[in-house]
């Protein structure tokens, strides 16, 4: 393909117009800028933009996927490649750099010649002053977090104080808590938070491998920016903070007296989003303590596993779980409500109970769900409309929007009040109680006669936003030569409709626009009339959809008119910006009303999925995490099911406790085995978040973290092997989980060696189960880990009851044709073969490739009979496998292993000489080979 086939408009790009002079004067300039390897610099030159340097080369490559969109600028050794943007192009940049990036910060130039100035500039945190481009034809899915991390060693430990912002919502808030060396904590608060972009300190204690950190914010997808130490400072902070944080001094102060290491993470945080700035923040911020224990704890790998999050590769919306559960109405505001929901499951057993509750009302009565989304979808962004209010260039068409949006706030009271099932009261308690607070006179009723008195509503219906007359005398007057204007303007529509005989409106338009007034017909229309309409009238343009013409009297009616209404603009100028101040001041009244829509939004958006769903979903039970167990049964996976043409098979998964609360899962590839592990996951997640779940039957014990190790995935990318990657996302769940959290794990070892990864998986699995002890789906390709499943119980005496249990994913090998069906069921027992070349088979490998594996394979198996540990053998289940050993010979055998590790550990080295370590390790190797020699499965070590 032509890389020109890339470019808009049929290929043409906007013309770079600048004369020899203009464009040394711009070089000039452009070799002056400071030097920032991050920044995109566009320069706006009124029609259309331009980027230059390794910018230009940057866009032409990302966006326009050529290069032969780069133009030259400037004819000697010093000339500079540029690029030009049409204003389409530039929303599309923008778009991509601010909020799918992370990686770019973003800054528009505007001026001329070699003066230019910097008027906007935008991080992934920090959209605010490209808000109306970014969102002029798009909804607001996400409101952006900056983060400010300061981390501490003290006494041998290491701290994390951390501050974010919300400047959508305008909300600080604080935080610091002990750390481990791989920043879990952090990376659960960055997905939770929905970070963007993160502040820290350029020159932290060196004490401190600040690499793991990096690691974490890199695998959120957020924009690291470093900033002087110096500025993680809290002097004057609660000053500061007092002058942007609503309501009285005295609580900010008891607030921010409880931390020690976050205040400088706020201090930089107040600054670099140079909050004391914009008066406009002023009483107007809030300001919380976040907690780590609030909500269930994701972290990147379990958000990418569970496909928490829409990503731009998604063949439909429902591959992701967000995609899915969207059924909101409202523009924005719902869906904003729901992305930070995903991202934060509840703990707190009541909560769940109470969502679960609205969910099963609206679940029940499908005329409240359908009386409620017939409101919810008249409703505009109110979140979005109250920051504009607060902008310096806010204007009437803010207000007017509130105020339509929040007339029907009552609307949506009167549904809720409609419902008279078994949950009333909560939705009283919940929903009803706050919307008769703020519908009052004192709150909103203020608002809406302020907007009643001083705009003429009137006018909207032409689309113009115009204070009311009877609001000012001088307006009053203004008004009246303006309707006198008009009377005159429709007068002579009637007496041009007559002189060219043609009916008023349906044939002969009058219309307002950018050309002023003018009249408009149809094309066949102004064939009967052409002889006149030449000779008395001025013909304006002639398109598909008719002609303009005028006359020289509307000319001169139409110029008197847009004199007026100038004048009458620039009189109501004051008073607007008076109505837009009062306006803001109700920000908290608007601000309760979003939250109250955006929640029942969600929770009739639960409900509405649900019950469209080919299988309804189902309530489930929820439990505290010290009790119950996770049941789900005909369970499925919500986001596969809902793809077209696939026919879901539902699976039990039964973690019970001193049962089957760590379970190994083996079988062939594709057989299902990560799709089942994932699906329990989803289900835990979606429970916990409030919504029904893709079950028969569901019974979940809360859990405060989910753990995935699932697929390596970009990893090599970042320069991090699959293994490596593998491997620190494992080190992340041995130090992170606890036995409340749930861990799934799926073909872990696979990486490296044979030997060395069934070493490995068997040591995880072990200390997984006798110090985490949380429930835990294993899927394994090493089919030899079952043998855990069959641990005597003596051996394990300071562990008891440890429910191990063995699964596998059901295939059946036809005796006579050797043809492999995957059955896609979860059954109780071990697989103890392999499938490796069955898959191939069925993958259509070449015959001859088939016929060799199979005779390497024999060469290298002794098919010796496998033990049979499972009462239940199937003969869906081979009997035949490479080097079986009993569970005894394992058992023992790792026992001895890792003491030959912790003694080797435990060899003071560097006190000893070359020839004293020498022999030592010969003695431990000889005590070693004399005890492998009576056990088959070290022998196979040595």
């Amino acid at each position: 393909m032509e890389g020109d086939d890339f470019l808009p408009e049929g290929g043409k790009l906007p013309e770079l117009k600048l004369d020899a002079r203009q464009a040394q004067g711009f070089i000039s300039f452009f070799k002056k800028l400071p030097q920032d390897s991050r920044a995109i610099r566009l320069f706006d030159r009124r029609d259309y933009y331009t980027a230059h340097g390794e910018n230009a080369t940057f866009i032409a490559k990302i966006y326009y996927h050529t290069m032969s969109a780069l133009r030259q600028l400037g004819s000697n050794s010093d000339g500079l490649s540029s690029v030009s943007v049409s204003k389409t192009m530039f929303e599309t940049i923008a778009r991509n750099l601010l909020l799918e990036r992370t990686d770019r910060t973003l800054e528009l130039y505007e001026g001329s010649g070699s003066s230019w100035r910097l008027t906007k500039s935008g991080t992934p945190g920090n959209i605010g002053s490209f808000e109306d481009i970014l969102f002029a034809n798009n909804d607001m899915q996400d409101s952006p977090v900056t983060v400010a991390l300061f981390p501490v060693f003290q006494e041998g430990q290491l701290y994390v104080g951390l501050s974010f912002v919300d400047l959508t919502n305008r909300k600080l808030g604080l935080s610091e808590f002990p750390e481990d060396s791989r920043f879990t904590n952090v990376e659960s608060a960055l997905v939770a938070l929905g970070c963007k972009e993160c502040l820290l300190p350029a020159d932290c204690e060196k004490s401190i491998d600040l690499k793991p950190l990096q690691d974490a914010i890199t695998n959120c997808n957020v924009l690291l920016t470093e900033r002087k130490k110096v500025e993680f400072k809290s002097r004057d902070l609660v000053q500061d903070l007092g002058r942007i944080i609503r309501g009285p001094v005295e609580p900010v102060r008891d607030l921010v007296s409880q931390f020690d290491y976050a205040l400088g993470a706020l201090g930089a945080l107040v600054s670099y989003a140079e909050l004391l700035a914009d008066d406009t923040n002023y009483g107007n911020y809030t300001i919380e303590k976040y907690s780590l224990d609030r909500y269930m704890r994701l972290d990147s790998a379990a958000v990418r596993a569970l496909n928490i999050a829409e990503a731009k590769t998604d063949v439909n919306k429902n591959f992701s779980l967000f995609g899915l559960m969207n059924r909101t109405c409202t523009v924005g505001m719902g869906k904003r409500l729901l992305n930070r929901w995903l991202k934060q499951p509840l703990l707190d057993v009541n909560e769940i109970n109470n969502r679960l509750d609205m969910v099963q009302a609206f679940v029940e009565d499908p005329e409240l769900r359908q009386g409620l989304r017939y409101q919810l979808k008249r409703m505009s962004d109110i979140d979005r409309l109250t920051h504009a209010l607060r902008k310096k260039t806010a204007n009437l068409q803010p207000v007017v929007k509130l105020y339509q949006s929040c007339i029907r706030v009552s609307y949506i009271k009167n549904v809720l009040q409609q419902y008279d099932g078994s949950f009333s009261a909560l939705i009283r308690t919940k929903f009803l109680n706050s919307l008769d607070e703020w519908l009052t006179e004192d709150r909103f009723g203020r608002f809406a006669s302020l907007v009643e008195t001083a705009i003429d509503l009137d006018q909207l219906e032409n689309g113009e936003y115009r204070i009311s007359p009877r609001y000012s005398s001088d307006l009053a007057v203004l008004k009246d030569e303006l309707s006198e204007v008009e009377n005159h303007i429709n007068n002579l529509h009637k007496h041009t409709a007559a002189d060219l005989d043609l009916t008023i409106d349906k044939q002969l338009k009058l219309e307002k626009g950018q050309l002023g007034h003018v009249f408009r017909i149809s094309k066949k229309d102004e064939q009967k009339v052409r002889k006149k309409l030449t000779s008395n009238y001025i013909i304006i343009e002639t398109r598909k959809d008719g002609v303009k013409f005028t006359s020289s009297k509307l000319k001169k009616l139409g110029d008197q008119y847009q004199a007026l209404l100038g004048e009458y603009t620039s009189c109501q100028k004051k008073v607007v910006d008076d109505v837009v101040r009062v306006s803001a001041s109700f920000s908290e009244v608007f601000e309760n009303f979003a939250a109250i829509l955006s929640e029942l939004d969600v929770l009739q958006s639960f409900a509405d999925l649900a019950t469209s769903s080919p299988i309804p979903y189902v309530r489930p039970e929820i439990t505290a995490s010290e009790e119950g167990d996770i049941i789900l049964e005909g369970s499925r996976h919500p986001c596969l099911e809902a793809q077209d043409g696939v026919n879901f098979i539902p699976n039990d998964c039964t973690l019970v406790r001193e049962k089957s609360w760590f379970q190994i899962i083996t079988g062939p590839n594709m057989g299902g085995k990560s799709t089942f592990i994932r699906q329990v996951g989803v289900n835990v997640l979606m429970a916990q978040v409030g919504s029904f779940v893709p079950c028969d039957r569901a019974s979940i014990s809360v859990r405060d973290c989910i753990f995935a190790r699932v697929g390596a995935g970009d990893c090599q990318l970042r320069g991090v092997s699959t293994f490596m990657q593998e491997m620190l996302e494992t080190a992340s769940i041995l130090k992170g989980a606890s036995d409340k959290s749930l861990i799934i794990i799926d073909e872990l070892g696979r990486g490296t060696s044979t030997y060395d990864g069934f070493g490995l998986a068997w040591a995880i699995c072990e200390h997984l189960v006798e110090v985490t002890r949380a429930p835990t789906l294993f899927a394994t390709h090493f089919h030899e880990l079952t043998a855990l499943g069959h641990k005597s119980g003596d051996e394990h005496q300071h562990v008891p009851n440890l429910g191990i249990a063995n699964y596998h994913v059901g295939a059946h090998i036809d005796p006579s044709s050797r043809k492999l069906t995957m059955l896609y069921k979860v059954e109780p027992g071990a697989c103890d073969q392999s499938f490796g070349i069955h898959v191939a088979e069925f993958a259509n490998f070449p015959e001859a490739v088939v016929a060799l594996a199979k005779s390497k394979a024999e060469e290298l198996e002794d098919f010796s009979t496998a033990p049979n540990f499972s009462d239940d053998s199937k003969d869906e289940v081979g009997s035949k496998r490479k080097r079986v050993f009993s569970p005894d010979d394992v058992t023992r055998g790792a026992a001895r292993a890792r003491l030959l590790l912790e003694e080797l550990a435990s060899l003071p080295l560097d006190e000893m000489d070359g020839t004293k370590a020498a022999e030592t390790v010969t003695k431990l190797k000889s005590d070693f080979e004399k005890d492998a020699a009576d056990n088959p499965w070290l022998q196979q070590f040595l």
